[in-house]
């Protein structure tokens, strides 16, 4: 059973989400944000598996040096956004600065790809790559629950207007993987609240279903 617990942080209220399996201190963090204290001291005397990134987009990856460096764990992220940590162009924190000073950081340790499965908390974890937002977007499958990123959000989707964005490549991702899922998935998004693959085929109006 995988336990979720979200924090929103940073200016651009970004969902962090920290989860557990049956071992309650052992987690898995996805996404964590710029200004992530809250997040820290939850994880304070637990063991940290991963950090898995949905993007590299600035407001996705604020927390991911402090956290790495106090609870050596690895970050995963996918490749064609291998070179994003470590660049405040790639990664958009040039381009706010009065919600964000030029962030850097290592390179993931680990690349993720369409298919891959991945084996944390007692727990798989499989991975869609759904660009369109950003070229390197993907979303995590867990039992019943997807964390979505900035792909699908609650009656609305990413924008398509950065850098490396593609409407078309985002409409496809949304009804070609995510909407074949289980009306019943939860969708767990990178900013705002929770809501349903079935709710979202009936009523996102930016992606009716065909």
């Amino acid at each position: 059973m995988l336990n979720i617990r979200s924090y929103n942080l940073g200016p651009l209220q970004t969902n962090a989400y920290l989860l557990t399996g049956a071992d309650p201190q052992r987690g898995v963090i996805i996404d964590p944000g710029m200004n992530p204290a809250a997040l820290v001291r939850a994880t304070e005397g637990m063991e940290i598996e991963a950090i898995l990134l949905t993007h590299a987009h600035f407001d996705h990856i604020g927390g991911v040096d402090q956290i790495r460096k106090a609870k050596n764990c690895p970050v995963y992220l996918h490749a064609l956004e291998s070179e994003w940590l470590g660049s405040p162009k790639l990664n958009g924190s040039l381009m706010w600065p009065d919600a964000s000073s030029p962030i850097s950081t290592l390179p993931a340790e680990y690349d993720l790809a369409e298919g891959q499965t991945l084996k944390l908390l007692g727990l798989t974890f499989r991975v869609f790559h759904t660009p369109g937002h950003s070229p390197g977007s993907v979303s995590f499958l867990c039992g019943n629950d997807l964390f979505s990123g900035d792909v699908l959000f609650k009656l609305g989707v990413g924008r398509t207007d950065l850098p490396g964005g593609r409407e078309r490549d985002l409409i496809d991702s949304i009804r070609g993987k995510l909407y074949r899922l289980d009306e019943e998935v939860k969708v767990y998004p990178g900013h705002g609240p929770r809501t349903t693959i079935g709710f979202e085929r009936q009523n996102n109006p930016y992606v009716p279903m065909q």
